[in-house]
């Protein structure tokens, strides 16, 4: 299976929001697939971006264990993940949350 993973950092001192976040799902979730994208520099000036980036990401996570879960438990299983970067300086996060089954479908 295909696994899309941020780099992890060499000392925990410079870990990146993003490398947390992937590290994170990976333990929780098993994903044969998270992909994180920053997009704080579309919201350049926002009260919420504190110019340091990693404010605004868009998080795609393909898991077993979302099977015969719905939409709205998988964003909270993801959101319970990642509670404690989002009371630091992450402020919105776009979530896909897929099977293995429904992410090779959408590739069809």
């Amino acid at each position: 299976m295909r696994r899309a993973l941020a780099r992890a950092m060499s000392s925990a001192s410079s870990t990146t929001y993003r490398d947390r976040i992937v590290s994170k799902v990976e333990k929780a979730l098993a994903p044969a697939t998270v992909v994180v994208e920053d997009e704080s520099h579309k919201h350049r000036g926002h009260r919420e971006n504190s110019g340091l980036g990693e404010t605004h990401l868009n998080l795609e996570v393909v898991s077993e264990k979302f099977e015969g879960v719905g939409l709205v438990a998988r964003h909270r299983m993801v959101y319970e993940v990642i509670e404690e970067e989002m009371k630091e300086r992450v402020h919105a996060v776009g979530l896909k949350t897929k099977t293995p089954a429904e992410a090779a479908a959408t590739k069809k």
